[in-house]
């Protein structure tokens, strides 16, 4: 729905709705819900936290209205959630409102006669995602770097020419060690912002970039080839000229005999905004194994997606040989734990050598799927217990591209039986061990349990991630008998993400022209922090760190763990001393992930 519909049933709703006020106690998803899925509304009384003075209980009865006549199309009575206790992580006691039956596609609120308060409207379509997708893959064309953002692709609150193009930036860049010497300079042009910063990371790229392959090898109706960037049309979907970007920035950090540098950005933080406004040098750091070997799954991974499509076919050959020299380089050489001295901010780019040797492994995986050689073959089945999820079966919902790869493996013609037994039951081992799988929904308030150590930095991350490895064991077909369970776990992350939280708060960026009524509108960025004429208006479909039960700054709301776990969010982007990057940051591997795990519930994608 554009802009101007959602305007005008928001006006409708003023008008024509005998309520008080819209209550920011009744939490659904703000977007909506699709036909035949259980819709539940959290009805929450707060407790424990920022709001403890605030109180809501709801009447006997609860109603679904549509919201274009007020006409009850629905009654229901909400259910106390496990008889008024207070949830602990949220600091709330609810109640649960089933209005599963109603399934006719139209735009509806949920209203409590009683109190004479109505919930944010939603709609119930097929397609209620679809251009929440599209909005949020448009992130990555908002983190262009060096890529100019015009009108009519971008809003033209947050154009911009192409950033650090300059001289000494990034088509001419100088070895960090060797800054004064002009031989030394090289084109590094291309790829994406990482973070909230501008600078680019290789080892950092390897989540996002096999995680986006991965979600269009997995769903590949669900993109488009027509969602506003500038190759829309070209036949390509969007996101695979996304990708592109950042793997042509990779191709360029690549040296001829196959190692890789590990980043390239500025080495102080004095940041302007926006973008462009920044003239300063920018320094590449070292070649690395562990950059080196990141690169090498991703050009094989790339060059299997590629193949699909005949303007990008071509590049395959270049691609593959990439992929094998950047192998060859990292296992010809010492494995190095200290390239990145961080001299060029922000962050360490390290990996240790058993984290390069579980890159490897993933590697592996693609350059057999491409090359059908032996030796990537064996090194799979000599090294399979190497992968991170066997060592730390928890690293799923961090480390979400080498499952991934596992489970590819998988599904290849020839792959090994003995090998894909030891990967299908690691995963059905966790399916009964690791509390975000096997957790009863009953036992969560807001349906969309996480446990608690994992409200750190990068939250959101770890719930996209938890969406995603649940719903692998529907498409993979791994515990049959509870596909229904795993796939409701799957798509109630996603509601928690729109809206269905303690704060009522869609995660993700500026999207009240998609139908989000309460979104983040400040998030930490070097382009749209506190500081900056974006700081209330940041570009749109960014998805934020998340609660943060780490946070370290200075602001009296969150300091010293102030709110209960799932309410240690605020939605800020002050700098120092109140650090509101550690909460509020977005970066391009959380996106990957909710990106994937939206893809599943979009309408082409069923």
């Amino acid at each position: 729905m554009n802009k101007l519909g959602n305007l005008i049933l928001l006006l409708l709703v003023v008008l024509f709705v005998p309520v008080k006020a819209q209550q920011p106690y009744i939490m659904i998803d703000q977007f909506g819900y699709r036909p035949n899925d259980e819709k539940i509304a959290v009805l929450a009384d707060p407790v424990i936290g920022f709001n403890a003075d605030d109180h809501y209980i709801p009447g006997e009865t609860t109603q679904v209205r549509k919201l274009s006549d007020n006409v009850v199309v629905f009654t229901g009575h909400p259910e106390s959630w496990q008889n008024g206790i207070t949830q602990e992580s949220s600091g709330d006691r609810g109640w649960w409102f089933d209005f599963s039956a109603v399934s006719t596609p139209g735009e509806y609120y949920i209203y409590d006669d009683q109190n004479k308060i109505s919930s944010f409207p939603f709609i119930i379509a097929d397609d209620v995602y679809d251009d929440l997708l599209e909005a949020a893959q448009k992130m990555f064309y908002y983190n262009r770097c060096n890529y100019p953002k015009k009108i009519p692709w971008a809003g033209h609150e947050w154009t911009d020419t192409a950033s650090h193009m300059g001289p000494g930036q990034d088509s001419e860049a100088r070895y960090v060690k060797d800054k004064d010497n002009p031989a030394t300079a090289k084109d590094m042009h291309g790829g994406w912002y990482d973070a909230g910063d501008y600078n680019k990371y290789i080892t950092f790229a390897f989540n996002p970039v096999h995680v986006l392959l991965t979600a269009y090898e997995q769903t590949p109706d669900a993109f488009s080839d027509n969602i506003s960037i500038p190759e829309s049309g070209n036949g390509i979907p969007d996101l695979l000229d996304e990708l592109k970007w950042e793997v042509d920035w990779i191709k360029r950090m690549q040296e001829e005999d196959g190692g890789v540098y590990i980043k390239i950005g500025y080495i102080d933080y004095n940041v302007p905004a926006p973008p462009s406004a920044d003239k300063r040098p920018r320094y590449y750091g070292p070649v690395c194994s562990s950059s080196t070997i990141t690169a090498s799954g991703i050009f094989a991974h790339a060059a299997l997606v590629y193949a699909s499509f005949p303007a990008l076919a071509r590049e395959i050959p270049e691609l593959r040989n990439r992929a094998v020299n950047a192998w060859k380089w990292y296992h010809a050489g010492p494995k190095n734990e200290a390239c990145d001295d961080r001299e060029i901010k922000s962050g360490d780019a390290d990996m240790t050598e058993a984290q390069q040797e579980q890159l490897a492994l993933t590697a592996s995986v693609y350059l057999y799927a491409l090359t059908k050689e032996a030796r990537y073959h064996d090194y799979i089945k000599k090294n399979i217990c190497l992968a991170r999820e066997f060592v730390i079966p928890e690293s799923a919902v961090y480390d979400p591209a080498q499952g991934d790869a596992l489970l590819y493996y998988t599904c290849l013609p020839d792959a090994s039986d003995s090998v894909k037994n030891i990967i299908f039951e690691r995963r059905l081992k966790d399916a009964r061990n690791l509390p975000f799988y096997h957790y009863v929904i009953s036992d969560d308030l807001y349906r969309a349990y996480m446990p608690k150590k994992q409200y750190h930095w990068g939250s959101n991350y770890a719930r996209a991630c938890i969406g995603c490895v649940n719903y692998d064991m529907v498409y993979f077909s791994l515990d049959t008998p509870r596909n229904s369970f795993y796939n409701q776990h799957s798509i109630n992350q996603l509601h928690y993400f729109h809206g269905v939280n303690p704060l009522n708060l869609v995660y993700i960026s500026n999207v009240k022209s998609l139908g989000a009524d309460n979104c983040v509108m400040r998030m930490w960025g070097d382009w749209y922090n506190g500081y900056t004429p974006w700081a209330d208006n940041p570009p749109p479909g960014y998805v934020t760190g998340g609660p943060n039960l780490g946070y370290d700054g200075t602001n009296p709301l969150l300091k010293n763990k102030a709110q209960p776990d799932q309410k240690m969010y605020l939605d800020f982007n002050n700098g120092l001393p109140e650090n509101s990057w550690t909460i509020t940051e977005p970066a391009i591997y959380y996106q990957a992930s909710y990106i994937k795990l939206l893809s599943k519930f979009v309408s082409d994608s069923d």
